[in-house]
């Protein structure tokens, strides 16, 4: 470099990409519930059947009956439960865009004093107001975004939760009948199974969180064996009685 040449400006940051958990309530959200609830499900009712003093095939029978009927349940309402939150964010779309209709002078000061809550000074908050308001879908996002809290465009499909759910659900309840389908009949066994599977459950969840993976299996752990052992004295007790 000669002397007294200008210093070159630093270089620009460069952009780079990356990626974020599913927050949505999603795909994930309906695993992770659909997963715990058929481990929890089905290692408490295994334990309450045969605390109960069911035979191993009338086990098989009520938990076989379980998952399925809970797999079915969970889809359903998970559907359902996604289905209308997305028709309650496209009512409320609908009721902002009118507003934007009726009233744009409003909205556009609205737009204004959002930017200035942020820290945007007052007079370059209204200019840059004004210019997103030029595109009404635009507009439309940004106040949708800052008054619901979601966007618009990125919902959860009502589908991918059902199935997500029916899946999940199904595998966790599965995991203590296994013992049974392979003709080891010991309850003790598919109680372990189950543990192993909430352990394990618990563990893979915490990627998705920033606790540590044992503080989150042995939580679970934890949570299902309390349901085994509450569902198992239940069982024992009705088990005498009607003997």
């Amino acid at each position: 470099m000669t002397a007294g040449a200008p210093t070159p400006p630093p270089a620009a940051a460069e952009a780079h990409e990356h990626g974020h958990a599913d927050v949505s309530g999603g795909w994930l959200r309906a695993a992770v519930f659909g997963a715990m609830d058929g481990l929890v499900t089905n290692t408490a009712l295994v334990a309450g059947v045969g605390g109960g003093g069911a035979a191993p095939r009338g086990i098989v029978l009520a938990g076989v009956a379980s998952l399925v009927a809970g797999a079915v349940s969970m889809a359903l309402g998970e559907y359902t439960s996604v289905k209308t939150q997305n028709e309650q964010l496209d009512l409320e779309v609908e009721k902002e865009r009118r507003e934007l209709e009726r009233n744009p002078e409003g909205e556009l000061a609205e737009l204004a004093e959002m930017l200035r809550v942020r820290g945007v000074d007052d007079r370059l908050a209204r200019q840059v107001a004004v210019q997103l308001s030029r595109d009404p879908e635009t507009a439309l996002r940004l106040h949708v975004l800052a008054e619901l809290g979601v966007s618009a465009e990125d919902r959860p499909s009502p589908v991918v939760a059902a199935v997500s759910s029916f899946l999940t659900f199904g595998t966790g309840a599965l995991l203590p009948l296994l013992p049974y389908f392979f003709g080891v009949s010991l309850l003790w066994v598919a109680l372990l199974c189950g543990g192993i599977g909430l352990l394990t459950a618990g563990a893979i969840s915490a990627r998705f969180t920033p606790r540590p993976w044992w503080y989150a299996g042995l939580r679970q752990l934890l949570f299902g064996a309390a349901a085994a052992a509450i569902t198992y004295l239940i069982g024992s007790a009705i088990g005498v009685v009607v003997s």
